[in-house]
C-alpha cells in the first residue's frame, strides 16, 4: 500500500500532518483490517501505531508505513511532530467524533485543524480505484454472482425471507468471502416495497416478487448487487414495473462515460421512470461508489456534481416501490473506463 501513502504524502506540505483513526481509511492506506489503530502521515514519514493484538501480524503485512507498537500515543506522536516541526494536523472531520477531536487536540497542544482538507484528499484518492482494487472488487462480485446462481434454485413458496437470507450468507462464506458487505436485504411480496426492508419470518408466496440486495468481501473490498425475481406467475402490473426499472437501468448504463456529471446520469433513469407514470416511486439515488466501504463517494443522485473519471466504480440501482403492493430494484456495479 506504499503508493497510497505516497499519494497522501504528496498532498501535504512540509509542516503538515494527517491523523487518521477511521477504520475504512486505515484499511485503505495500509491494507490491514483492524478495530483500532492510528495512521499518522507527514510529508516525510508514515506511522501505523497499533496495539499488541494486531502488532505481530501488522509487522508482517504492512508496507509503506513504519509499524509501531502502541505504548504512549502522545509521546509517540509528539516525537514526530517535534522532529519534523509539524504546525498543523488534519483529521477526517466526516469520521471523527467531537469528543475524539477534543481528546487529540488537547493531547497535541491544539494543532489539529477543523478544516475539511483531509476529507477532500481522502475522498479524491479513494474515488479512483487502482487495477488491484478493481480486481479485488471483481473477486467479491464473483462470489456474489455465484451466490445468486445458487439461491435461484432454492427460492420457493413456503420459505421465509430470513431462511433465504441465511442460506445466501452461509453459502457466500463457504465460497471464501471474508464476510458480508452489509446486512443482506431479502424482502418479498408487500415487503418488497421497502427499499431497505429487513428479512422477516414472512413466507414467500406464489406471485411474489422477491428482492435481494447482497454483496461479498474480498481483501477488504466489497461488492453490491440487487436482483428482483418472481415466484410463479406475476401480473401485468408487476411485469410493467419490472420492465420499466430494467429499461431505466439500461439507459443509465449506456450514458456512463468519463466527463459526465453524476447527477445527469441519475436524471437519465429518474426521468424515464417519472415519464412512465411512476413519479415519486423512486425515492433514493441511482447509485454510489463502492470500495472498502459499501457506500463511498461519488454518488449518482440529484445533487452530486462530481465529474465521472476513469477508475471510478459505481452502482446503478434504479427502483420503483409501490406502497403496500410490491417493489422492484435491479443493481449492478460498473467501472468507468477511458
Amino acid at each position: 500500500m506504499t503508493d497510497r501513502i505516497n499519494k497522501l504524502q504528496a498532498k501535504l506540505h512540509e509542516n503538515e500532518g494527517a491523523l487518521i483513526t477511521d477504520a475504512a481509511d486505515r484499511l485503505y492506506l495500509t491494507g490491514f483490517p483492524s478495530s483500532a489503530g492510528i495512521v499518522f502521515v507527514t510529508a516525510k514519514s508514515a506511522l501505523f501505531i497499533i496495539d499488541f493484538r494486531y502488532f505481530e501480524k501488522a509487522k508482517r503485512e504492512v508496507s509503506g508505513a513504519e509499524v509501531v507498537l502502541l505504548e504512549d500515543v502522545k509521546t509517540q506522536l509528539c516525537n514526530v511532530i517535534s522532529a519534523e516541526k509539524i504546525t498543523e494536523i488534519f483529521v477526517r472531520t466526516e469520521c471523527m467524533s467531537m469528543s475524539e477531536f477534543r481528546l487529540y487536540n488537547k493531547m497535541l497542544d491544539g494543532i489539529l485543524s477543523e478544516s475539511r482538507v483531509l476529507d477532500s484528499i481522502m475522498t479524491e484518492l479513494r474515488s479512483i480505484k487502482t487495477c488491484d482494487e478493481i480486481e479485488n472488487i471483481r473477486c467479491a462480485q464473483a462470489f456474489t454472482e455465484q451466490t445468486f446462481d445458487y439461491i435461484l434454485g432454492r427460492i420457493e413458496s413456503g420459505r421465509t425471507e430470513r431462511e433465504i437470507m441465511l442460506d445466501m450468507e452461509f453459502f457466500m462464506r463457504r465460497l471464501g468471502s471474508d464476510g458480508v458487505a452489509f446486512d443482506f436485504i431479502v424482502v418479498s411480496g408487500k415487503n418488497s416495497s421497502l427499499p431497505h426492508g429487513v428479512p422477516t419470518d414472512k413466507r414467500v408466496c406464489a406471485g411474489d416478487f422477491v428482492t435481494m440486495d447482497f454483496g461479498a468481501v474480498y481483501n477488504g473490498y466489497r461488492s453490491d448487487m440487487t436482483r428482483t425475481v418472481a415466484v410463479g406467475q406475476i401480473s401485468e402490473r408487476q411485469r410493467a414495473v419490472y420492465e420499466t426499472v430494467l429499461n431505466a437501468q439500461s439507459m443509465a448504463l449506456e450514458a456512463i462515460e468519463p466527463g459526465r456529471i453524476c447527477r445527469d446520469i441519475d436524471a437519465v433513469a429518474r426521468n424515464y421512470i417519472n415519464d412512465r407514470g411512476y413519479g415519486g416511486c423512486f425515492g433514493h439515488g441511482l447509485g454510489h461508489s463502492v470500495g472498502v466501504e459499501i457506500h463511498e463517494n461519488p454518488s449518482f443522485n440529484t445533487r452530486c456534481d462530481t465529474v465521472l473519471l476513469p477508475g471510478m466504480v459505481m452502482t446503478v440501482e434504479p427502483g420503483i416501490y409501490l406502497q403496500n403492493e410490491f417493489g422492484v430494484r435491479i443493481e449492478d456495479m460498473v467501472v468507468v473506463t477511458e
